[in-house]
């Protein structure tokens, strides 16, 4: 299928979401969790390329580690060319045999480089970590610093004319990445792929819950600062704190809508074009239920601008119902640090890996 093809059916497909209604209790509900899998994975679909994995550099570590420069191919553009997915993986060096691996998702205007820490305690622990450049940052930026070349893209993506190849760089495009970054380590000989999980923090924690919400390959998640629900920020005036994550991007936005300023009304038309469905049924209320089952973790900040609380707990709720129902709640465990903002405290990134470790190492 090409871009354009795949352009037009996510028009399409975005006009025929459902939207999500109220429950008795006055929270939103949503389709079943089946029939919201099909949906996001249909909504993302696109051709698959060969890998052509190229080993840049292999570098002898400390503590008998070995680390990694590699990239991959996962689609092709709409120019023709190949997009392709710079990584970072660090191992021991001795693997007498299949190890567990786990994917490190870096935020807004970081890199694969910035998660390298997490990638040691991961290998010292005996498993694989491997970090990837999310789309428009790292080597993916173009030269560009920090994430102006994510928000110019978002930007572009908002200005896509009905009918051509649109892009979406918010998220989206990235966790089509996460599948494939999944797909090629199932194929390399010291992965175990029944033991993979994921770490993600910010935007990385956002990419992850949606990326392994609906792929049952990732056994083990750790959403950080990343939980929360964007539908309830606009319906109560919170929306500021994940706006100026991107600002230029809606003020763009709010420019082309003729509004003398960012409002709710431009990140409501913003959101739903680039990345559509995330109101509704791809919400995290709505996505985190699919984790049932998997051993889960949630980090969170209890005064968090760009995660509300009052919305996050709509994700805890709808999670601990989730795993109720399974009657798997020792797999979930949700940690909100106290007076804390937009970070990962100590304590956290103890929890995280000593949850990775017990989940995966079993």
């Amino acid at each position: 299928m090409t871009h354009v093809r795949l352009a037009v059916r996510v028009a399409l497909l975005t006009a025929a979401l459902p939207i999500a209604g109220r429950s008795d209790e006055g929270r939103p509900s949503y389709p079943p969790p089946a029939e919201v899998k099909r949906a996001f994975l249909k909504l993302l679909d696109r051709p698959r390329v060969l890998f052509h994995v190229t080993i840049h550099s292999t570098q002898r570590e400390d503590d008998g580690l070995v680390s990694e420069r590699l990239s991959f191919a996962t689609e092709k553009k709409p120019d023709g060319g190949v997009e392709r997915v710079p990584a970072l993986l660090i191992r021991p060096e001795k693997i007498p045999r299949k190890l567990p691996a786990v994917i490190v998702l870096h935020g807004t205007g970081g890199s694969k480089e910035g998660m390298r820490q997490w990638l040691l305690h991961l290998a010292q622990r005996g498993m694989i970590g491997i970090a990837i450049d999310a789309r428009y940052h790292g080597e993916r930026s173009g030269g560009a610093e920090g994430a102006a070349a994510y928000v110019q893209a978002i930007t572009r993506a908002w200005r896509t004319k009905p009918g051509e190849p649109q892009e979406h760089p918010f998220y989206y495009d990235t966790v089509w990445d996460i599948w494939r970054t999944i797909d090629y380590l199932e194929t390399r000989p010291d992965v175990d792929p029944r033991r993979i999980g994921m770490l993600g923090f910010s935007m990385g924690g956002i990419q992850t819950w949606l990326a392994a919400a609906v792929d049952d390959r990732v056994r083990v998640a750790v959403p950080a600062i990343a939980v929360q629900s964007f539908r309830w920020s606009l319906d109560n005036d919170r929306w500021q704190g994940r706006a100026r994550t991107i600002r230029a991007a809606h003020e763009a936005a709010a420019q082309d809508l003729g509004e003398p300023e960012v409002n709710a009304k431009v990140c409501r038309a913003l959101w739903n074009k680039v990345i559509p469905g995330m109101l509704d049924q791809f919400d995290c209320p709505s996505m985190i239920r699919l984790f049932a089952g998997r051993p889960l973790l949630i980090l969170n900040g209890e005064n968090d601008p760009n995660c509300p609380i009052e919305g996050a707990r709509l994700a805890f709720a709808a999670a601990e119902q989730a795993y109720k129902e399974v009657q798997a709640a020792d797999k979930l465990k949700i940690l909100v640090a106290p007076g804390v903002g937009h970070v990962v405290t100590n304590d956290q990134r103890h929890a995280a890996l000593a949850w990775l470790e017990k989940w995966l190492k079993e």
